[in-house]
């Protein structure tokens, strides 16, 4: 086993442990949410239970990277159109923020990695980028995210490595046969 295969599974290792106390505070968090608690303790558990499903979508991305770093992502294949994953990823961050039009196509992919990856693009896109809102045109396999600046491209891209979201979607695009390119001030994500 390599170095990088060991680390790869190390990191897996670690995304696995560190999933049953997450869950316990995720779980103690929503139960005291439910209590009516007086302000702000409220306010305090809802900040709690927020930060505790924010760290659950950062250890599954982790989780990921690992496995397709180390080679070991099998991913669950099934028909999925194009502009419905398109759609459900815009509405993880609101559809005020994300604007999506065209048409899609039926692919087999891993829908739920793909939708959580391409809403991590958008968000890469609007967070670096300093935008307010950016708009999706889906054509076909074709998924092209307008505006991406010049000094976000790389982040978004997965060059640079500032957004961990970014870079295991740019990761699993290419594992399941795509590709991330930028043309001028647009994203283009060919699916596969």
């Amino acid at each position: 086993m390599s170095d990088d295969d060991a680390f790869a599974r190390l990191v897996s290792l670690a995304c696995h442990d560190l999933r049953t106390p997450l869950a316990t505070v995720h779980g103690f968090a929503t139960t005291l949410a439910r209590g009516g608690l007086e302000p702000p303790g409220d306010r305090y558990v809802e900040m709690i239970e927020a930060a505790s499903a924010q760290l659950a979508e950062l250890i599954d991305e982790l989780s990921l990277a690992s496995r397709i770093e180390s080679g070991r992502y099998e991913p669950t294949l099934r028909e999925a159109d194009t502009l419905e994953l398109a759609q459900a990823a815009a509405a993880r961050l609101g559809e005020d923020r994300v604007q999506v039009s065209g048409s899609g196509a039926a692919i087999e992919t891993d829908g739920d990695a793909l939708e959580r990856g391409l809403a991590a693009l958008f968000q890469s896109a609007l967070r670096h980028g300093g935008l307010d809102g950016v708009e999706v045109e889906v054509n076909g396999v074709d998924v092209r995210l307008s505006r991406v600046t010049a000094a976000s491209a790389p982040v978004v891209l997965g060059e640079d490595l500032r957004d961990l979201g970014a870079a295991v979607a740019a990761r699993l695009v290419a594992r399941l046969g795509g590709s991330l390119s930028v043309e001028g001030e647009t994203l283009a994500i060919r699916l596969a």
